[in-house]
């Protein structure tokens, strides 16, 4: 049964065939096999897939990041975080790990966030002196923050396929987020001094004061989002309604950078990066369904029984396993074929699932940086016109970090389990 779903999967995805259609595809050769075949099952699960109340974030999430690039928010982000920082040596490169911190908070999409920072820094990192690979593989970098701090598109899909409270998810990845901040920041210490730069003029108090204020509309967002989580003021899929209404009040009205004319191209733009998203998520629920029956988790139990009783070793073997099929495949259909056969393993080694979801979302983040199918590389390519060999010459140093701090967490549960109970 193993065979004839991998198989199935894997062969229609070599064909060139849209992940969605594969997984629908793998799904009917498994019925056939079990000898269950019936268009109506297949029916029945593509609807209920999309029926699910927490994947109304997905669309509100969306369409807040949109709103927000096109409202001034993402600009005032990026000018904010100049005035504190532009004047230091290498300034350009952390003001996009700390702009990427913050437009994480406002999106969690890491396409979404990337090519909106790409735009803006890496003509000003290049025309300022800074090697354009390594730029580019930085921005790709600080891009997969976005699925790991709140909100996080990520946290909700896996969340619903799961049955891990999402807020929970949410809590949890916020030091890990800031870890890998940190951890870019370091890396990017030791290899700016390689470059020959423009090094901005120092802002005075007065200035920083100024863009802060600017800034302050987008900064109250993350606020609002984890303040109203944190409270039980909302759930996951109101505050990402609050976002959404948010930043396009703030683009018409306080900014008035948005225009009514753009508002139905940002809802296009928006309906469309949704409609991929849970087409997949509804496919993969009918390949989900006959993974159940087919009783594919006990069979995967039953091979890692021996481990059972080292938690550490099975953590090591699926990230492993993880970091293999992220660079292949993209993260939210490895979240929805992986989850429902992963859970029954993790809950029968003891391993709390919401610690299992901050490193599987991780592990996820980092295969978009993993050629061939990476992609944020391809994002970050497309913008700064490089090929993907010369991004991966920039990149190294700043993927070799993010996998450092993916250990740490498993080495060290604590890294995520205490934090969380600041927040929760």
């Amino acid at each position: 049964m193993i065979g004839v779903f991998i198989g199935s999967l894997l062969g229609t995805m070599a064909l060139g065939m849209p992940i969605a259609f594969a997984l629908l595809l793998s799904g009917v050769a498994l019925m056939f096999f079990l000898g269950i075949f019936d268009s109506q099952i297949i029916a029945q699960n593509l609807i209920n897939g999309a029926d699910n109340f927490p994947l109304m974030a997905i669309p509100f999430f969306m369409l807040a990041g949109e709103a927000m690039n096109a409202g001034g928010l993402s600009q005032r982000i990026v000018q904010m975080a100049m005035s504190m920082v532009g004047h230091i040596r290498g300034g350009l490169g952390y003001v996009a790990i700390i702009a990427s911190v913050l437009f994480a908070s406002l999106s969690g999409s890491a396409v979404a966030d990337t090519a909106a920072l790409g735009a803006i820094l890496i003509p000003m990192m290049v025309k300022s002196g800074y090697d354009i690979n390594r730029s580019s593989g930085l921005i790709a970098s600080g891009g997969i923050i976005a699925p790991i701090i709140p909100p996080s598109i990520g946290f909700i899909i896996f969340g619903v396929t799961s049955g891990v409270s999402i807020t929970k998810l949410f809590m949890a990845g916020i030091v890990p987020g800031v870890m890998l901040a940190v951890g870019l920041c370091v890396s990017w210490a030791i290899v700016a001094h390689k470059d020959k730069v423009q090094v901005q003029p120092r802002n005075s108090m007065k200035e920083i004061l100024i863009s802060v204020r600017k800034g302050f509309w987008a900064l109250l967002l993350p606020v609002i989002i984890i303040g109203g989580l944190r409270g039980g003021i909302f759930t996951p899929t109101e505050a990402a309604v609050v976002a959404a209404v948010y930043a396009l009040f703030v683009g018409l009205v306080i900014y008035r950078e948005l225009k009514v004319s753009e508002l139905f191209t940002i809802l296009v733009r928006a309906a469309k990066m949704t409609s991929v998203v849970m087409f997949l998520v509804a496919a993969a629920l009918v390949s989900s369904w006959l993974i159940t029956v087919a009783n594919l988790p006990a069979q995967v139990i039953g091979l890692l029984e021996p481990l059972m009783g080292h938690p550490l070793l099975i953590l090591l073997m699926i990230n492993l396993l993880v970091i293999l099929i992220g660079t292949a495949m993209d993260m939210t259909p490895t979240i929805l074929i992986l989850t429902p056969v992963l859970m029954p393993v993790i809950q029968q080694a003891g391993i709390d699932p919401v610690y299992f979801g901050v490193l599987f979302i991780i592990n996820n983040a980092i295969g978009l940086l993993t050629p061939p199918v990476g992609t944020v590389l391809n994002v970050v390519c497309g913008i700064s016109k490089i090929s993907m060999e010369d991004i991966m010459k920039g990149i190294w140093p700043f993927l070799l970090v993010e996998v450092v701090v993916l250990i740490l967490l498993i080495l060290f549960p604590s890294l995520v389990m205490v934090p969380l109970g600041w927040f929760t």
